[in-house]
């Protein structure tokens, strides 16, 4: 029985794992594939009936704006992460450091902007990037980003600064650290995971949001891979499959890898603010 039980959940784990990878193995495919290989249906397609190209990936990069949209993505997503990390650390310490009912309350109110639909904000904020003169720009999704990452990266954050003991700082400020000593030698080192985390969701949600930046940006210069793609590669009902696919695994793949080396820290991320 016992080894019944062992086999039934490596089992579910293998088809688990088969189902993620799935998609990927997919969109690998189907990149290299030939027009006449994926068009026709008697060919199996989870092979190669036909010797595998590289020609939609040279027309994803040399004959549409696909570089812009990479560089932008990761122009953004790179500001985002700083910003965010900016300010919900201090957000987050304080708050973890402010005792008594104000601190918890504070905390889930922080925690409940997160939870607004942007279906229900990007017409308000798209007035405000207007005002700034920002609309049409990266500079636009720059500035709104952060209106998502930050209330969740603080409430992230404040799980892990509270599982902190105080008597560690108490005993670095004894040693003649200052508060700001004692946070950065002893505190911010003992966050990393959760730092680490809130990098990775940050960057990802910069990546993959598809609302802000088809509202906010209609420029190609400008676009970013999540809204620039369907865009530059679906043309009517003229679908650009393999240089499509191609772009989705460039970006997912790479990620899929940091979600995969930091996936300790994301757990223990996680479970430090449940707890």
């Amino acid at each position: 029985m016992r080894y019944v039980r062992k086999s039934g959940f490596y089992l579910g784990l293998f088809l688990f794992a088969l189902f993620s990878v799935f998609p990927v193995a997919w969109m690998v495919i189907t990149a290299f594939k030939e027009d006449s290989d994926l068009y026709n249906v008697d060919n199996n397609p989870f092979l190669y009936n036909l010797p595998p190209t590289l020609k939609h990936i040279e027309y994803l990069f040399t004959s549409t704006h696909y570089p812009t949209f990479l560089w932008n993505s990761l122009f953004i997503g790179v500001l985002v992460v700083v910003i965010t990390l900016v300010l919900a650390v201090p957000a987050a310490y304080s708050l973890a450091r402010l005792v008594g009912r104000w601190g918890e309350r504070s905390g889930i109110a922080v925690f409940l902007v997160y939870l607004i639909p942007p279906t229900l904000l990007f017409i308000p904020l798209y007035q405000l990037i207007s005002f700034a003169h920002a609309a049409n720009t990266v500079w636009a999704l720059v500035l709104v980003y952060p209106t998502i990452t930050v209330p969740f990266c603080t409430w992230l954050l404040l799980g892990f600064f509270k599982s902190i003991p105080r008597d560690l700082e108490d005993a670095a400020m004894t040693d003649g650290c200052s508060r700001w000593q004692a946070f950065r030698r002893v505190s911010l080192p003992l966050a990393m995971p959760g730092i680490a985390t809130c990098v990775v969701f940050a960057f990802a949600l910069s990546l993959s949001d598809y609302i802000y930046a088809a509202s906010f940006v209609s420029s190609t210069a400008a676009r970013t891979v999540s809204a620039g793609v369907p865009i530059e590669l679906i043309r009517g009902d003229i679908y650009f499959w393999q240089s499509l696919m191609a772009a989705g695994a460039i970006v997912a793949i790479p990620l899929a890898i940091a979600y995969g080396l930091l996936f300790n820290k994301l757990v223990k991320g996680f479970a430090a603010t449940s707890g």
